[in-house]
């Protein structure tokens, strides 16, 4: 008897357990709002739940999630955008376990800037991503990730102080 492509109960709470709190950091990253970041985060799930073709590897998996998360965002702010709700930050988002007790100040402010730089920005250094696996990601050139990159931590250091072109 074939092997049914759909994921059984284990695998998926096997995955949501691993990812769980990586989706919801870039949703939240993306959206700065716990409402609509937790609607997102049970949406990308269940796209996994439906989603059939194996993953070739773990970081498949994860890569996965992270652009599937990513869209499923950019939808929500799309809609919001077309009736014109405003999506206020609510709620705090969870810091990594272990995350430096200073990071909330630099996380603040990484919610802060353009959409454009909070993904890439939150990929690189919170994720460990390589510019060149972001930009395969958001389906866009390595050279436009290394300058969103450069400008977020040009950003940083006026908000911040300090040097943030390590990395």
């Amino acid at each position: 008897m074939e092997r049914s492509l759909l994921r059984t109960d284990k695998e998926i709470t096997q995955l949501y357990e691993t990812y769980v709190d990586m989706v919801y950091r870039l949703c939240f990253t993306m959206l700065k709002n716990r409402f609509d970041t937790e609607d997102a985060v049970q949406n990308t799930f269940m796209k996994l739940m439906h989603h059939t073709k194996p993953f070739d590897s773990t970081e498949h998996e994860k890569a996965w999630l992270i652009v599937t998360a990513s869209n499923t965002c950019k939808d929500t702010l799309r809609r919001a955008s077309r009736r014109e709700e405003p999506l206020e930050l609510q709620g705090e988002l969870p810091a990594p376990a272990d995350a430096d007790p200073d990071s909330g100040v630099v996380l603040d402010a990484v919610l802060a800037l353009p959409m454009k730089y909070r993904v890439p920005v939150y990929l690189y250094y919170y994720e460990g991503y390589s510019g060149a696996e972001i930009a395969a990601m958001l389906h866009k050139p390595a050279s436009t990730i290394r300058n969103y990159l450069r400008e977020a931590r040009q950003n940083l250091k006026k908000q911040l102080g300090g040097d943030f072109d390590a990395g």
